[in-house]
């Protein structure tokens, strides 16, 4: 699949990124920052995953693609691009970010505008089962270098890691079972996983997100794992964020830009 920009031409690229940022206002950068990179992020992988899908429409005067936000008046927005005029570029120059009357005003045909990405067939897929257990990958979490960097460092100096850990989970549990929300869904190769906070240093602020996936069932319709989720690795909270973003914006106490 293409990156946007191998795909398109981007001049201009922060500013156009800044006023869909205004269509579709929220909070798209991190901490105090002023980047956008949440929705830079957003629009590249939204991108890929509709191309996958064959859901970018191509015609001989413009492409458009759904790129799943809406206006605070639930106006989708799209994205809009014309043929590119500098020969041996990229076969299409973004024009910009519109809604579907911008679209009509300029004199685009709105009858058959392609759709959103699709990230999911089983809504029971983006909440937790309570009835499932988490099994931690801890050969990963602590003997990867990337991973075991994330921790704390009083965790990363910690003899009793695995303790922390298993006790985090279990609090984790308690926050899922007292609040659905608390477990958050990103999509990650080709399949919906959860994120569950990991508070290891105070027990009500998160340190982590630890990425766990429903244990599959076999051809008879049974888990061989049991009823379980394995958690396969940490993420930063940011990194969870960004990941979390591309199926829609978290409603949770925990995880926030």
């Amino acid at each position: 699949m293409d990156k946007l920009f191998d795909f398109a031409f981007c001049q201009g690229y922060d500013g156009k990124i800044a006023y869909l940022a205004s269509l579709c206002p929220e909070k798209w950068s991190f901490g105090t920052n002023s980047d956008n990179v949440i929705l830079k992020n957003y629009v590249d992988y939204t991108f890929r995953k509709l191309q996958e899908e064959g859901k970018v429409l191509e015609g001989e005067a413009c492409a458009i693609f759904n790129t799943g936000l809406f206006t605070p008046h639930y106006e989708p927005i799209y994205a809009y691009f014309i043929p590119n005029r500098i020969p041996g570029r990229q076969k299409w120059f973004l024009d910009g970010f519109y809604g579907e009357y911008q679209l009509a005003g300029m004199r685009v045909d709105t009858t058959h505008l392609p759709a959103r990405a699709n990230y999911f067939s089983d809504p029971a897929d983006l909440v937790f089962d309570t009835n499932c257990k988490i099994i931690p990958q801890y050969k990963h979490i602590f003997d990867d270098p990337a991973n075991f960097e994330r921790l704390p460092e009083s965790v990363r100096n910690s003899s009793n890691k695995t303790v922390l850990f298993d006790g985090a989970i279990r609090r984790a549990t308690l926050m899922i079972a007292a609040n659905y929300k608390t477990a958050v869904p990103q999509y990650h190769m080709g399949r919906i996983q959860l994120l569950v906070p990991v508070c290891l240093c105070r027990e009500d602020i998160p340190d982590l997100a630890l990425v766990v996936s429903k244990v599959r069932k076999d051809k008879d319709g049974k888990s061989p794992g049991g009823n379980a989720y394995l958690g396969h690795t940490c993420l930063t909270l940011n990194m969870a964020y960004n990941n979390a973003r591309l199926i829609a914006r978290p409603d949770s106490a925990w995880l926030r830009p």
